[in-house]
């Protein structure tokens, strides 16, 4: 996506150690117009997937998971990091570490919302390791329902995430795939192979 791809050169930030600061536009301020592009396209590329529902990890995944789910017409849960009192006892859970918050965070959804016969598309800020993206799709797995995609905004390909998620066995996406960041200069795939 070529907006996408101009905003992270005009407003993303390299600040080392593989961290892309992008939260002018996607994880803390969102830009709405931007997002429901990004939603547009990933509901574009697996319109014939048969999703039910999207899934996403709370908080920068919610953006994205709700456009995408908008234009698929499907509800969209997200995984919560903490159990508000409203969620049942027995939940499904996942952990995964967090990059940018240099821990493991759980990752609950509760049983009412994943359920046998869903087809899921998984959506997220970034794929980079993976972890988020598989601790989802074991949280898909518990409720006994399908992935059936997985889509995302930001990929750092050198991360290697993708080997990891795409042995998932479903389609994935990414609308920007970053192949490198070096002292301030954001390189995508494309660039690379020229």
């Amino acid at each position: 996506m070529d907006a996408l791809r101009r905003r992270i050169l005009a407003d993303g930030r390299d600040l080392g150690g593989g961290i892309l600061k992008v939260d002018g536009f996607i994880n803390h301020q969102v830009d709405p117009v931007l997002m429901e592009a990004c939603g547009r396209e990933l509901a574009r590329r697996f319109a014939g997937a048969g999703v039910t529902k999207v899934l996403t990890a709370e908080i920068s995944g919610i953006a994205p998971a709700l456009c995408a789910a908008l234009a698929l017409g499907v509800p969209v849960v997200y995984a919560r990091k903490q159990r508000p009192i409203t969620m049942p006892a027995q939940v499904y859970l996942a952990t995964a570490p967090s990059h940018t918050k240099a821990a493991q965070v759980e990752l609950m959804v509760s049983p009412e919302y994943l359920r046998s016969g869903d087809r899921v598309l998984i959506v997220d800020d970034f794929l980079a390791s993976g972890a988020t993206i598989l601790a989802l799709a074991r949280l898909v797995a518990a409720g006994g329902a399908a992935v059936a995609g997985v889509g995302v905004v930001i990929e750092k390909t050198f991360e290697g995430g993708r080997r990891a998620v795409e042995a998932l066995g479903v389609p994935v996406v990414a609308l920007a795939r970053i192949a490198s960041m070096h002292e301030g200069t954001i390189t995508f795939v494309e660039e690379a192979s020229r």
